[in-house]
């Protein structure tokens, strides 16, 4: 991997999102919570797929979408996920190696196909997820690239990975490997009902295993059960180097230590939200690049929020323009 010292490589659902306008009845016949993410079977895959209005395929994933970011700024990033030799297959592989992420994860012959997530966004632009993961649920081990997770100078995991057995042994397989070689790990808690789901080992992880912990405000309270924002950043100091929590339209705050840094939100390009689909991912993006890159904590959230305003403001997971330009008052303050 080329300039290693600035490497992140990610690893998570390898997913193709298909993305379709709904209604919040839509969402509740089909009974849904509107803003969560749900783990879905091919048969009720296949019947969703059916009930929806026209929908917009879009190769997705939360750790990709962010290394899809950090390649959006000019940085180096890298992705481990598991696909099937299949179409979707071909189309995500073909769709992240062009973002400019490194790719190198063989597809799988044969098992469960390429995943894929049917999101539902509603008029107040909240994305409603519902997951198949197919082929990504079989991630293990064996799919950790050991000289990449070494040579990168920080590795980012994705919770919602953790529903999968064989891929918390993944994470805790590639975090050894990365602080064996002096490496930072960084998570991301994904959604507050995985939260729920695996309380006990995701505070083992971060208590043990990470260095850089990505939460939104419902997830951190989730994490420490918890009421209150205040009380949540309390705990959470104590156990990782770096926090970096977001709070929709409220910004974000970054700790480190004793470091605080309340970040305001940016505007959203055009001025009006879209989809929020990605907006963590992409905010994710921006600090890791920000770090990789050795500026200071307040400018990694700046990043991030610039990202993140640039996501949420059309349609997909992805940015369609160029981060390093957007944030260039940023990047070269």
């Amino acid at each position: 991997m080329n300039g290693a010292s600035r490497a992140v490589v990610g690893i998570g659902n390898a997913l193709v999102d298909v993305l379709s306008q709904a209604s919040e009845e839509f969402v509740a016949d089909q009974g849904m919570v509107k803003g969560s993410m749900a783990l879905i079977d091919t048969d009720r895959a296949v019947a969703l797929y059916g009930a929806m209005g026209p929908g917009v395929e879009i190769s997705g994933g939360s750790a990709a979408n962010t290394m899809a970011g950090i390649a959006s700024f000019g940085g180096n990033a890298a992705f481990i996920g598991r696909v099937s030799r299949d179409q979707l297959g071909e189309v995500y592989t073909h769709d992240l190696r062009s973002a400019g992420v490194r790719f190198d994860t063989v597809p799988a012959d044969g098992g469960m196909p390429s995943g894929r997530c049917l999101i539902l966004v509603t008029p107040d632009a909240q994305r409603t997820m519902n997951t198949y993961l197919g082929a990504s649920a079989e991630l293990g081990p064996d799919d950790v690239d050991v000289d990449l997770v070494r040579a990168a100078a920080l590795t980012y995991l994705e919770g919602y990975l953790w529903d999968a057995p064989d891929a918390q042994a993944a994470y805790r397989f590639a975090a050894q490997v990365a602080h064996e070689a002096g490496r930072r790990v960084a998570l991301t808690l994904s959604d507050a009902f995985v939260v729920d789901r695996h309380r006990a080992t995701f505070l083992e992880l971060v208590e043990h295993d990470v260095d850089v912990l990505f939460a939104n405000e419902a997830e951190i309270c989730s994490l420490y059960e918890v009421e209150s924002f205040d009380d949540a950043l309390q705990h959470v100091s104590r156990h990782c180097e770096i926090a970096a929590l977001t709070r929709s339209e409220k910004g974000s705050v970054l700790l480190r230590g004793d470091e605080v840094h309340v970040i305001d939100a940016s505007p959203v390009p055009g001025g009006h939200v879209v989809d929020t689909t990605g907006a963590g991912d992409l905010y994710a993006a921006g600090v890791l690049y920000g770090l990789t890159s050795g500026f200071d904590l307040g400018r990694c959230g700046r990043l991030g929020a610039v990202a993140a305003a640039e996501v949420i403001s059309h349609l997909g997971a992805r940015p369609e323009q160029p981060l390093a330009r957007l944030a260039a008052p940023h990047l070269s303050g």
